[in-house]
């Protein structure tokens, strides 16, 4: 029998109806959420990327404001560019787009922006709050929205075994804290495998539930996964397809149609994981603008 679809489409639709009714109670309330985009160069899939994240913060009634920069900007102008937007009342999120040029430390960069306007989750203090179990930090959008789809589909992680596949500060890392956090969403015991795991299937066919993110086509094969498991698959891949118009198609790092025959339920790649990064994103925004007002559950 195969397993149940978990659409990371429709659980989106569902939080960004909600996201829209927050949104509307903040504006009774006299705060308008501000999301501040910041993409440095021109590089296509960057561009497309922050359009799609305008796009859809507009759409839940948020303030979006791009700054777009050259590829020649110096580090100092664009930490000039962050330093006035963490002093900018009108703007909750500051999201710097990556990857920079070269010329540019991201890692500087990341701790230039203001921990309370963080909407990423990347600066050092969140990651570490995250790390504490700290249950108000904003977290990283990928791993929070992985927890949602996860609740939301009826796979509580609470007293499984987790097993993430990646160890990346993006995903893989974050996501073991959320699910060890003493939470809803947590409460789960943790292995976190890698590139350098050996016997990898040994270890994924221990999970109860599996999240992927080491961005390699196809790894996680069905005989690597245990017989009703919950697999999660985070990579987005790009495999050469002469049959498509465009040359390619989108491939996660998990064998779908070999795993979906032993999983209980599983993610499609893509419309799984891919769409809530972005509504987390919009949610991280709402949240830090209730915060700065003082409002509790906006």
């Amino acid at each position: 029998m195969s397993a149940t679809v978990i659409s990371g489409k429709d659980i989106s639709t569902s939080i960004r109806e909600t996201l829209r009714e927050r949104v509307e109670r903040l504006k009774d309330s006299g705060v308008i959420p501000g999301l501040a985009v910041v993409l440095v160069g021109d590089d296509p899939a960057s561009q497309a990327y922050v359009g799609m994240k305008n796009k859809a913060a507009t759409e839940a009634g948020i303030h979006s404001r791009q700054t777009t920069l050259p590829k020649e900007t110096s580090e100092d102008e664009l930490l000039g560019v962050v330093a006035g937007l963490n002093a900018d009342p009108d703007i909750h999120g500051i999201l710097v787009q990556l990857p920079l040029p070269e010329q540019i430390e991201e890692p500087k960069v990341l701790m230039a922006i203001d921990p309370s306007k963080d909407v990423d989750g990347f600066h050092p203090i969140n990651v570490g709050r995250l790390a504490a179990g700290d249950l108000d930090v904003m977290a990283p959008c990928t791993p929070r929205g992985v927890i949602e789809m996860l609740l939301r589909s009826g796979n509580d992680p609470a007293g499984k075994h987790a097993v993430v596949v990646g160890r990346s500060n993006i995903v893989g890392s974050p996501m073991a804290a959320l699910l060890l956090r003493k939470s809803p969403g947590g409460n789960a015991t943790v292995t976190v495998a890698h590139s350098r795991t050996p016997d990898l299937g040994a270890i994924t066919r221990m999970a109860d539930i599996l999240i992927v993110a080491i961005g390699k086509p196809n790894l996680i094969r069905g005989d690597m996964v245990k017989a009703g498991a919950v697999v999660i698959d985070v990579g987005v891949n790009r495999v050469e397809d002469d049959t498509r118009e465009r040359g390619y198609r989108l491939t996660g790092d998990v064998a779908f149609d070999e795993v979906k025959e032993v999983a209980s339920a599983i993610s499609p790649v893509p419309l799984g994981v891919g769409p809530m990064t972005i509504t987390m994103l919009l949610s991280n925004t709402v949240d830090a603008a209730a915060r700065s007002a003082g409002i509790g559950d906006a």
